[in-house]
């Protein structure tokens, strides 16, 4: 029987920077537009065609009744009929409406099953209106469904399959029938959402803004820096000019740990105070090695087991004292504790024995 201290190494995520990062970004990667986003869209539907995958009418009644009305829109009363076909299944239809997208563009859509179907391969979507939140219709979808799934089984039951036959797409599958009505050139002015609200960062995006279009810019607090277009000029227009101007974005300083899959990310603006750090392996080795006692001839004893137990204690040797100077930068660290030949659960535990030293200036968030 063999205990480590140490765990096995499973993986480790270490962003490392030699010195100062000065990479900029544009203003349209690290902020929204106010406005300037996508709309959910959701449907109720039949899928038909499936070749007995569908579901089960006896146990599906919203599948019977949706058939019932279908076929009655139609001009055929079913409703006193025996149903009993499993080709048909009622499918949550979803979608996500474009900004500024026109009437008759076409839009990807995806199908999931509803009820008790065993797959959805093979199945063709009915004319499926698809809703708003304002309830509103904004798009029609039709068209064959494409699951990307493999299944197979055998006559004794056993079955095998890759991927999920129960949900797929439908590439343009959707025409949108009712566009969202916003008026982007008429706003008086407009608004970045920045991703990763920041003071710092804002007050360079509106310094940046500000450096081009004089006047035009104001960081309203970390997360808004409202715009108003230069007189004259088209807010489309300056929109287009303002997102690819380019700032450097600021960030604190975060340790990022994930114990189950042993993952740690720094940012590059981790520091360490003055700290020393030891860290070594301790194997405890129990070897047991039984011994069979064999009585004398002719004697009265008996034969009997005798366990023997070796411990031996392995303690690595050789590691250093490894010091960190005050102010030491993300590089100085790793560098330190790759030194002392650390795995990824052994680094955890010992930014968390720094940052309860008080030693790691950063916060630690532990997933």
């Amino acid at each position: 029987m063999r205990i480590s201290v140490i765990g096995s190494v499973i993986l480790a995520l270490t962003l490392a920077f030699a010195g100062p990062c000065f990479a900029k970004s544009r203003i349209k990667d690290v902020v929204e537009f106010e406005g300037v986003r996508e709309n959910m869209l959701t449907g109720y539907g039949i899928v038909v065609g499936l070749n007995g995958t569908g579901d089960n009418l006896r146990n599906a009644p919203m599948t019977r009744q949706s058939l019932e009305a279908m076929f009655e829109r139609l001009g055929v009363n079913v409703r006193e009929t025996n149903l009993n076909t499993k080709n048909v299944a009622v499918v949550m239809v979803t979608a996500k409406l474009p900004p500024f997208a026109a009437a008759g563009s076409p839009v990807d859509v995806t199908v999931s099953a509803a009820g008790d179907a065993k797959s959805l391969q093979g199945g063709t979507l009915l004319v499926t209106s698809l809703l708003g939140a304002d309830g509103q219709v904004y798009a029609v979808a039709q068209g064959s469904v494409q699951t990307g799934s493999i299944s197979a089984g055998g006559a004794s039951g056993s079955s095998v399959s890759k991927g999920v036959p129960t949900s797929g797409r439908i590439a343009g599958g959707a025409i949108i029938e009712r566009e969202t009505g916003f008026q982007l050139a008429s706003m008086p002015q407009m608004r970045l959402t920045l991703r990763n609200p920041d003071f710092t960062t804002a007050q360079r995006i509106a310094t940046a803004i500000n450096t081009r279009f004089p006047g035009t810019a104001n960081a309203e607090n970390p997360t808004i820096i409202a715009l108003r277009p230069p007189a004259g000029q088209n807010l489309v227009g300056f929109m287009g000019a303002v997102e690819n101007l380019e700032i450097t974005p600021d960030s604190p300083a975060k340790v990022i740990i994930d114990e189950t899959a042993g993952v740690i990310v720094m940012g590059e603006q981790v520091r360490i105070s003055t700290v020393a750090i030891a860290q070594g392996n301790l194997t405890i080795s129990v070897q047991e090695t039984p011994q069979v006692s064999q009585p004398a001839p002719f004697g009265r004893g008996e034969t009997a087991v005798v366990p023997q137990s070796q411990v031996n204690v392995d303690e690595e040797r050789g590691r250093q004292l490894i010091t960190l100077r005050s102010g030491a930068s993300l590089s100085s660290l790793v560098s330190g504790l790759n030194a002392l030949g650390v795995t990824p659960r052994d680094m955890i535990s010992i930014l968390q024995a720094i940052k309860a030293a008080g030693a790691l200036q950063a916060d630690i968030e532990v997933m």
